[in-house]
């Protein structure tokens, strides 16, 4: 289970604290979901999702002010007796005083946002799905090429830096070399990134490390990007049967994500960079719905069907 530090949700958030002498970094955030307080006014708190960010909009502010005097405080006090890791108020609201008092009484910290609550939950969201999403550390090379998050895998050696090196000199950027880390953000979305300490840096054999943001300037890297296809290099093998038509697709799982994998032999006087560039432009014409493979199977049996009844009607 991963975890974030409700210090790091503030900064990102941009949030105002109303009660600034409370310490935020012991607290740590352990769910991506948000919760807005409803029902639990009401006095209900079964299924109360105690460990969520608590948020507060229009709505719920125009029903505590409908609430009696002597019922407001044993209310507060039960909210915040559940150790809940914050409440924030939306569109600039701001707690009534025995809210405040009692908030800080249980150590729970309260914030104010001039964002919408729908903004809000949605950003909320968003981040914290990222900061705590299930990963894994994996040897490769992740490149944007046209807008896709090309993943080249391999063995140690097989040239994966110098192909993301000439496709960055061809105007394509560098997500990670050498470590990539998955993020499994949902059921059909994998995130890439790279660790803090090899960010942006590239490893040539005979070169050493080369910083891609330096030589190549900012529009040559990128902080993440989904992992859209995976390029698998090996060496070339004449008894090894490699697909020429592409009409089945070979897939790779991380985390429990299918993601479509390319096999590429390598041998010498391939550009590497083109045959990568040309993947992902045909991965992207598939998913607009054009398929090449599919195209020419169609003809040749459209032309194979024509040539039976030709000779049909001899």
């Amino acid at each position: 289970m991963y975890k974030v530090k409700l210090t790091e949700f503030v900064k990102k958030m941009n949030l105002k604290s109303l009660l600034p002498d409370i310490d935020t970094d012991g607290i740590m955030i352990e769910q991506s979901g948000v919760n807005r307080l409803a029902l639990q006014l009401a006095g209900f708190f079964e299924h109360f999702d105690s460990e969520r960010i608590q948020v507060i909009g229009n709505v719920e502010a125009a029903y505590i002010k409908q609430i009696p005097e002597e019922s407001i405080t044993p209310l507060c006090e039960k909210i915040f007796s559940f150790n809940i890791p914050c409440l924030v108020f939306c569109r600039g609201l701001e707690p009534i005083p025995q809210m405040l008092d009692m908030a800080e009484k249980n150590g729970v910290p309260i914030f104010t946002t001039e964002m919408t609550t729908s903004d809000f939950i949605a950003n909320s969201v968003r981040w914290l799905s990222e900061e705590l999403a299930p990963r894994i550390s994996i040897h490769g090379v992740l490149v944007d090429v046209y807008g896709e998050g090309v993943l080249i895998m391999g063995e140690s050696g097989i040239g994966k830096s110098e192909a993301a090196l000439e496709l960055i000199h061809r105007g394509h950027r560098l997500v990670s070399d050498d470590v990539v880390e998955i993020r499994k953000i949902s059921d059909d979305t994998l995130l890439g990134t790279s660790p803090d300490i090899t960010r942006h840096f590239i490893e040539l054999r005979g070169i050493g490390i080369v910083d891609v943001k330096t030589l190549f300037g900012v529009e040559s890297v990128m902080y993440n990007q989904t992992i859209d296809m995976v390029i698998r290099l090996e060496d070339w093998n004449r008894e090894a049967n490699y697909d020429r038509l592409g009409l089945d697709e070979e897939y790779i799982e991380f985390l429990g994500n299918k993601v479509v994998c390319y096999s590429i032999p390598i041998r010498p006087g391939r550009n590497l960079a083109v045959i990568v560039e040309s993947a992902a432009i045909n991965y992207r014409a598939k998913k607009m719905g054009y398929n090449a493979a599919q195209e020419l199977y169609n003809r040749v049996t459209g032309s194979l069907s024509n040539n039976t009844e030709t000779e049909k009607d001899k």
